[in-house]
């Protein structure tokens, strides 16, 4: 007969490793949790040609953007929020790269006549964060290339439904139909080959192929939107970075029905509060698949609006200039940031960032690092984001470029122009840039002068090619 001793140890043992096993298993959900916790996902929506006031929240007297002022009110307005350059393929380029867009040589518009793009060395947010374990997906207007070598597929997305350049050029007749292309307006395959493209009649593409042309424009926004969320259910327990740049409100202007003529700004404000749409269904499609609260949201635009009386373009208001410029209307836009837990509800930050600061940024959010074998311009920006009450701009100065020269120069709220003559203005005290300073400050002047010249010196010293077929 076995004594209480040999009865009693094998039961604590079997109950010690009981409890170690499931030890081990409240070990191994914390760290998965905490894993996650460190790699949000993140969705980051550019638009096209958006002012710095087309938004409610941003003072839009008459676009209604429900969803985009709720998203401020839950995380952060930046107001001194800048893109790189105030055209579309350069502001792209230095969005993905985290660089100025002259050192990646993208310092221009691409065409469907162009065959180069942006360098498949290039190293963009998506390979970093692919790298990472992330899914990746880009949705929309891609504007570095559409030749297959310079595609977001070759550039650390995983797949890519979108225009691949802006919606007022044509398609390139060399380029692949998928067998089940759907052709509209009568076209055919040797029509494409054998008749002059037709402005405003773009291909749509998914990944590496034309799957609609020419694509039906106004159903875009909402296509996109579908697409979006497609992904978001596909890659829900995985980490995910979504790349929604916007066809609209680059023209030519289009609108679905639903929203088409409905805005008391018209034409323009129908395909912002199309957006404005769009953004509530993916906030909606992140709470309902219970990743708010591990998604951070990006909303941004390109550049400044164009230029137009028609009623077809945008407000950079209370900012001098537009689109194509580098005065404030043409390179500050608006931005709205939105973590839950991350970024404080309801604040503002008034600091200067960029979108080439987003490249570090979400890299050291998905817990890793931008490439430290290339020189990188943006920072990071974090402690801004979380509204750190210490926290300042990384930049102690920020340049604007125009094509490959630069033209502007911000220090603090000091900002030189040097186009056509040297203009010096306070943003603090003269946001709209209406009263010229040079003359009452030669010193500054001079001292910003050596500074951007000393800058643009390094910049050409380390600049890095385009890519070419």
């Amino acid at each position: 007969m076995r004594n209480l001793g040999e009865i009693l140890i094998p039961f604590v043992i079997m109950k010690a490793l009981s409890q170690f096993s499931r030890l081990l298993v409240v070990l191994g959900l914390l760290a998965i949790s905490t894993l996650y916790a460190k790699s949000p996902n993140i969705i980051l929506i550019f638009t096209d040609d958006q002012g710095y006031q087309d938004i409610g929240c941003f003072g839009s007297p008459k676009i209604r953007t429900p969803h985009l002022d709720k998203m401020a009110l839950e995380g952060m307005r930046f107001t001194s929020f800048y893109s790189a350059n105030s055209v579309c393929s350069p502001s792209r380029a230095a969005l993905l790269t985290g660089c100025y867009p002259t050192r990646v040589n993208i310092p221009g518009v691409l065409f469907p006549r162009h065959d180069i793009g942006l360098n498949p060395d290039e190293i963009t947010i998506a390979d970093v964060l692919k790298e990472h374990g992330y899914a990746t997906a880009c949705i929309g207007k891609w504007h570095l290339g559409h030749h297959q070598p310079f595609l977001p597929t070759r550039q650390g997305f995983d797949s890519y439904f979108g225009i691949p350049y802006s919606n007022d050029m044509t398609i390139d007749p060399e380029m692949e139909l998928a067998d089940d292309v759907v052709l509209r307006e009568g076209m055919t395959p040797e029509k494409i080959k054998s008749e002059k493209p037709r402005k405003n009649w773009v291909p749509l593409m998914r990944n590496e192929q034309v799957a609609e042309y020419p694509c039906d424009q106004s159903t875009l926004t909402q296509r996109y939107t579908r697409e979006a969320i497609r992904f978001m259910e596909a890659n829900k327990d995985q980490p995910f970075f979504l790349y929604l740049p916007h066809t609209m409100p680059h023209i030519p202007l289009a609108a679905s029905e639903k929203f088409l003529g409905k805005s008391p700004r018209g034409f323009y404000g129908d395909t912002i509060e199309e957006i404005d749409w769009s953004v509530g269904e993916i906030l909606a499609a992140l709470k309902r698949l219970k990743l708010d609260q591990n998604t951070l949201v990006v909303y941004t635009s390109d550049n400044g609006p164009w230029d137009l009386k028609n009623g077809h373009g945008g407000s950079a208001l209370p900012l001098r200039g537009f689109k194509f410029q580098t005065y404030e209307g043409g390179m500050r836009v608006p931005c709205i940031m939105r973590w839950p837990g991350q970024i404080p509800a309801g604040s503002e930050c008034s600091e200067i960032a960029a979108s080439i600061d987003l490249m570090p940024t979400l890299a050291r959010i998905a817990g890793t690092s931008a490439p430290s074998d290339r020189v990188i311009d943006g920072m990071d920006i974090l402690p801004l984001m979380q509204g750190r009450q210490d926290a300042r701009s990384p930049h102690k100065s920020y340049y604007y470029y125009k094509g490959r020269k630069l033209e502007s120069m911000r220090q603090g709220f000091w900002k030189l122009r040097h186009a056509n003559e040297i203009e010096l203005y306070h943003l603090g005290q003269d946001i709209s840039e209406t009263e010229n300073l040079a003359t009452q400050h030669p010193d500054r002047v001079r001292a910003m002068l050596r500074e951007m010249e000393a800058f643009d010196h390094s910049l050409r010293a380390n600049d890095r090619p385009e890519g070419k077929l």
